[in-house]
């Protein structure tokens, strides 16, 4: 009797165990919660089936580092050299965001161009457009021809930085990378299954296409979610990662400087030159003084410094043209090459006078507004031949009641010179005119600008730049369709939802 009423309160102890971790396990789950508005449960599918599921926040993704945000001094803070006062100091703040460890190398361009020659068979213009201009290694009087065959696709240069890409180039690629992410989280996660085999032209993986049910691909366990459901996952499961794209300049500056490193109690120790302590270009410390940290040219005709016997490596940098990714030392981020060896395209449309015209908080030159294209029903619309939806600008009818933002194209907006970017054959002051994507005013008996609406900052400084290029702060830039053999680039990535911060 005695060991049977003990087994019986094993047994009770037992269940109100496990009674107790299924509660704690719902409570981790978010099943078993109630609104704290309406009293209604979370995750029944007996009671609505509204899902709520608690995200601590966003997963690194693949190639990235973390930059915590902050305030900083953009602009170039030493002598302006080139006299062209267009990096004034001012002081803004950047939100937290992601970063690429590295430049884009040529692998990662190989890989990009193999998926598109698999994938979209019926429409091989998108292989070529993604080809990067070999040519812009040619010079009247130089011998590069090697490069030219050789720089993309021999296997030595695999980890080098990918150049001749255009900004329009880098900017496709960034859409097609964060397809491929999120395609593979996917597949982790067991709710798809990779078939190369069966995607083909527009039946390919899109990021909003799937959310949006016009991609299905080969479902191998969909999603649970509330009760027994199975589903495709949705933006509101936080399973997926935002794009990847272009850091804006601000981004870009911010992360190149890596404060942190000299920082202490929101106090900055010294400003920075460069992206590391110091006002000179080689190692400071013991064990590698006097190395070089930066791939780029010291001077007049030095690439690379002076041959040394038994030596693979020289006083000087030691690269003749680009250097492979990681070849010097990384900034207190942990990024690597944020000076020297390829400059780096960012987003923003290029102004002299932005340091005028910005926004104190994330500044960014460049926004065109679109919305998605529906139908007669309100429906989005059916995607395009390669798989994408398709967008067009938002009307300045339909932004008649904005107070944020009256016209789509803002590229233009507030640079300080509104008659300058109007036809020469209308009045400006009357409601007829049209505006232009030029900067300057443009008459037949004067010269054209470069700088419109494609014009492209880019910075970093490369293998063929002094060491005055190689401040964070400094920028040039280049129209948006246009490559060179010293501009590469590196994607970054929003941070989203909840900050981990400890308390």
């Amino acid at each position: 009797m005695r060991k049977h009423s003990v087994l019986m309160l094993g047994l009770c102890t037992l269940l109100l165990l496990s009674a107790t971790s299924c509660q704690k396990i719902k409570s981790i789950f978010g099943g078993g919660k109630k609104s704290s508005t309406t009293g209604w449960a979370y995750n029944n599918a007996k009671n609505g089936g509204f899902e709520y599921k608690k995200v601590k926040g966003q997963k690194t993704g693949p190639g990235l580092i973390y930059i915590p945000g902050g305030t900083f001094t953009m602009g170039r803070t030493q002598e302006d050299v080139m006299g062209e006062w267009n990096n004034s100091p001012r002081r803004v703040t950047i939100a937290s965001f992601y970063m690429d460890e590295h430049e884009v190398r040529n692998i990662d361009w190989l890989e990009y161009l193999n998926w598109l020659q698999r994938v979209f068979v019926s429409y091989p213009e998108e292989y070529r457009k993604a080809l990067p201009d070999t040519l812009v290694w040619r010079e009247q009087l130089a011998y590069n021809e090697p490069m030219v065959t050789n720089y993309l696709r021999f296997p030595s240069y695999a980890e080098y930085p990918v150049v001749g890409v255009s900004w329009e180039q880098a900017t496709e690629y960034c859409i097609w990378r964060t397809d491929r992410v999120n395609e593979q989280l996917l597949v982790e996660k067991n709710v798809l299954a990779h078939d190369p085999e069966n995607q083909k032209d527009e039946n390919n993986f899109n990021t909003e296409a799937y959310l949006a049910h016009q991609y299905t691909g080969t479902v191998k366990k969909n999603y649970k979610g509330a009760g027994k459901e199975r589903r495709p996952v949705k933006w509101e499961d936080g399973v997926l990662l935002p794009a990847y794209r272009l850091p804006t300049e601000a981004e870009w500056e911010y992360a190149a400087l890596g404060l942190i490193g000299n920082t202490k109690d929101e106090r900055i120790s010294n400003a920075r030159i460069y992206p590391w302590d110091g006002s000179w270009v080689r190692y400071a410390g013991k064990k590698h003084r006097g190395q070089m940290m930066a791939n780029f040219a010291r001077g007049k005709g030095d690439y690379m410094g002076v041959a040394e016997k038994g030596r693979t490596t020289n006083s000087n940098d030691g690269f003749d043209y680009t250097a492979p990714v990681k070849s010097f030392w990384p900034n207190d981020f942990g990024l690597y090459d944020m000076a020297g060896n390829v400059n780096e395209w960012v987003a923003d449309v290029y102004r002299p006078l932005s340091f005028q015209d910005m926004a104190e908080f994330n500044p960014y030159r460049g926004n065109v507004f679109k919305t998605q294209v529906t139908d007669e029903d309100g429906n989005i619309a059916q995607k395009d031949s390669l798989g994408r939806l398709r967008y067009r600008l938002q009307t300045d009818a339909e932004l008649a009641n904005r107070e944020n933002y009256r016209t789509a194209d803002n590229r233009n907006y507030n640079d300080g010179d509104v008659k300058s970017r109007l036809l020469s054959d209308i009045d400006w002051k009357t409601k007829d005119n049209k505006g232009t994507k030029d900067m300057y005013y443009v008459s037949e008996e004067e010269t054209t600008t470069l700088i419109d609406d494609e014009a492209r900052v880019y910075k970093g400084g490369s293998w063929r730049d002094r060491a005055y290029w190689l401040v964070p702060g400094t920028r040039r830039y280049l129209n948006q369709k246009k490559a060179t053999n010293d501009i590469g680039f590196r994607c970054a990535m929003s941070q989203i939802g909840g900050k981990n911060v400890k308390k």
